[in-house]
Parts: structure tokens; sequence; C-alpha cells
């Protein structure tokens, strides 16, 4: 994964990662199928407008698509609260860089399509509305392999199992004191993470990721891997964070289809589309569809209205010309994001797949007032190699495993030591 990790998630992970609602809105136009409907490669000429080119590739090459009924989401009551307290300070600066006097919540509740800065703003709303104060992701795995054809499975070179995947966010809490920041802060940072460690495969066993997201929209992100049979830490750049490690196709950038920093993209409206998503999993740990789609969640897919948005990197040496993220409109969630190759070709998909519940399954430690969003599934494809990697958030072969401890303070571990490189380093030996 690349920076591995990420690759298995999330966390959305981002995580992340994760993201949670936004601006309720009306239900999709009547142009999707009707609940039950499967789309397959045999009525896909019927249905494509409802998907993004990579998608009906997938679609194509075997996936079935089954339709299950609308359901709105709504804003968490911390969220819907943060946002009317804040958001008519928040102000755009001139060149579109960054955000000013932004505390939490949505910094622009409200969006004009047609002005200048409408795909920005909405990528800022994306990355505000990360209903999110600490989590620990544990427990999941990624399998990567070449796509089946034909009813093959797919063929597996590599299984990655990830221990812990952890975020805490220092800015823009909402839920766990103190709120709305955390201090001190003195790495003045808006979050950090970490992955650590890697417990399979054996020749990446003790491998570990940390990375720094800043306050300061100059400043790029600090990512180190640890690798322990080289006894070496490695920086990674910024460019490289659209890199896959580790012979799989997830890139750091990619996690939640989206996990960059916003202010280092120049981002476009493309306009709004409805498009089949799965935003209301009702399987987790997730339910792998049969080949040749053992790659994809077998689950009900919704019409939901999205935005669609462009974005190009400032970067040099970056791996994509561009991103085009599909933007759910009520929870700023992305449905899936293509990535296309510097010659302009359709190269990499991005596909989440999310649950809306008070908790992540029926015994969990912890459970939330209200309901949040959880990934029982992330899934990327190599469209050009025809390659996948695709992952249980958590994993199936750890029985009552609720894998995701969301907003529930320091108790289970995720404190600012977890993330300092020295306890990654540590827990390799």
């Amino acid at each position: 994964m690349r920076a591995f990790p990420a690759s298995s998630l999330v966390p959305a992970v981002i995580c992340a990662a994760l993201i949670l609602p936004a601006l309720p809105t009306t239900a999709p136009a009547d142009q999707s199928p009707p609940v039950g409907t499967v789309v397959d490669n045999t009525n896909i000429e019927k249905y494509q407008q409802l998907f993004g080119p990579a998608m009906e590739w997938i679609v194509r090459r075997g996936a079935k698509i089954k339709v299950g009924p609308y359901q709105k989401i709504e804003l968490t009551p911390p969220m819907q609260a943060a946002t009317e307290k804040y958001s008519a300070q928040v102000k755009l600066a001139d060149d579109g860089t960054h955000i000013l006097n932004h505390v939490a919540g949505l910094p622009f509740p409200t969006v004009d399509p047609n002005e200048q800065w409408a795909a920005t703003k909405l990528m800022y709303n994306f990355e505000s509305a990360i209903e999110l104060d600490d989590l620990d992701l544990r427990n999941f795995d990624c399998d990567t392999g070449v796509v089946g054809r034909n009813g093959d499975p797919v063929r597996v070179e590599r299984h990655f199992l990830i221990d812990h995947f952890r975020r805490m966010y220092f800015v823009g809490r909402l839920e766990v004191e103190p709120i709305p920041v955390l201090e001190p802060n003195s790495d003045e940072v808006r979050y950090k993470e970490a992955l650590y460690p890697l417990i399979e495969p054996f020749d990446l066993k003790g491998v570990g990721f940390t990375y720094n997201r800043y306050i300061d929209h100059t400043r790029q992100d600090d990512s180190w891997l640890y690798l322990p049979q080289l006894r070496r830490v490695r920086r990674l750049s910024s460019a490289q964070r659209s890199d896959a490690l580790f012979g799989q196709d997830t890139d750091q950038d990619s996690y939640a289809g989206y996990a960059g920093n916003v202010s280092w993209m120049d981002w476009k409206f493309l306009g709004s589309k409805t498009v089949l998503a799965t935003m209301h999993s009702t399987q987790l740990p997730v339910k792998w569809s049969a080949p040749s789609a053992d790659y994809m969640h077998d689950d009900a897919w919704e019409p939901r209205e999205v935005w669609v948005v462009e974005g190009r990197s400032k970067l040099p040496q970056y791996a994509f010309s561009k991103r085009v993220i599909y933007l759910d409109k009520e929870s700023y969630l992305i449905s899936y994001s293509d990535m296309y190759d510097q010659a302009g070709e359709l190269w990499k998909i991005w596909i989440n797949n999310f649950k809306y519940a008070n908790k992540p399954i029926e015994n969990a430690k912890y459970q939330s007032k209200h309901k949040r969003q959880f990934s029982p599934s992330i899934t990327m494809v190599d469209i050009q190699l025809e390659h996948v990697t695709y992952c249980s958030l958590p994993s199936n072969r750890f029985e009552n495993e609720q894998g995701w401890y969301m907003n529930v303070g320091d108790v289970e571990g995720t404190t600012e030591e977890y993330f300092a490189l020295s306890n990654i380093i540590k827990s390799a030996r």
C-alpha cells in the first residue's frame, strides 16, 4: 500500500479518510433504475450514465451492481452546530490556496457552482467535514493481484495485514474534549497519523509509516517510512505520496478518495451528476462479490447526487495528471475517484464503501449518540494493468472485531506519543 497502509484504507483513511455529512439535498432525479435492478454487462448500455468511465469498465468486466433505495444523509449534530457557529466568519484567500478564520464545521455550507472558486470551496468542505477527533482502525487486511476474467477470481500475489492505523486531530475537533483545539500543538499540525506495524507479508513485517499534515498551507506534509529489514528511515516527498509501494496499487494521496493537501491542487468544477454508490452498506465485515468481481463489495448501491470535481497537482513529478472526484452532495464523502496518467489516459480508480450507524457491529465496545460513517472496505483498480488492491476494514479473520474505534479519546492508545517515529522503530523490534 503506497505509503502502503494508506492503501489499505482509508481513513479512509483515510482515513482516511473519513468524512461525514454535510449539506442536505433532495433525492436524485428519477433517472435511476428501479430498486432491485442488477446492473451488469448485459444492460450497462442503458445505465452507463450512472457511472464514471472507470466504474463502467469494472461493470463491463463482470461486476454486478445491485440497486437499493436512496437514503438521505444528515449532518451530525456536532457538525451542524459547528457549521452554524463558525461558517459566517470563514473566507477563502484571494488566490484560493487556503481558508481564513476557520475553526470547525463546514467552512462553506452554501456553494454557488457558478462562482470562480466553487470547486476549491467544495474540496475544503470535503476536508473539513471529516467527523473525527481520533481514530484507531485495527486488524485490517488487503489482497493485491491480477483481476480475473470470465468468472475467474483475482490471482492474489500478496496479502497484507496491518495492526493499527491511527489519526488524531489537533484542530477542528467536535466531540472529544478539548474542543475545538487540542493544545499544546507545538508541531502546528492539523492532524497526525500513523500506520504500524505491518504483520504480513513476512518480508515487510514491522514496516511502519507516520505523517504530519500542517496547518500552514505552504508547508508540505512530512511523511516517514521505517524499513526494519534495512534498519533505516526513509523520508517521502509530497510528490511520492502519489506513488504505490510494495507491489500493490494504492497511494497515500488516494486514501478515502483523496487524502492530499487541498492547497496543493488546482481545482476545477466539472458539473453535477447522478451516480450509483454504496453509502448505506449492511455488511461489516465486508462481503465480497463473486468472481470475476471478487474485489468489489457485495452490497446495495443507491442513486446519489454528486459534484464532479477535477484536481491537478501543483507538484512536479506527481504520478497523476489529474484526479476526477465524485463528491456526494449530502455527506461530502467521495463515492469514487478516477485517476489519469501523464498522457491523459484513464489509469486507476479508488472506490469507497460506506456504512452509517451508531456502531460498526452489533456488539461493539463503543457506540455514538448519533449515526456516523464507517467504511467496511475500499478497492483500487489499475485499469491499464488490470491489477487490483482491495481491503477489508476490519479483516474477516478476526471474529467480533469492530475495527473502528472513533472519538474515544486516549483510552484505546491514540495519544500524541503514539505518532513518534521512535515508537514505530521500537514496535518493529
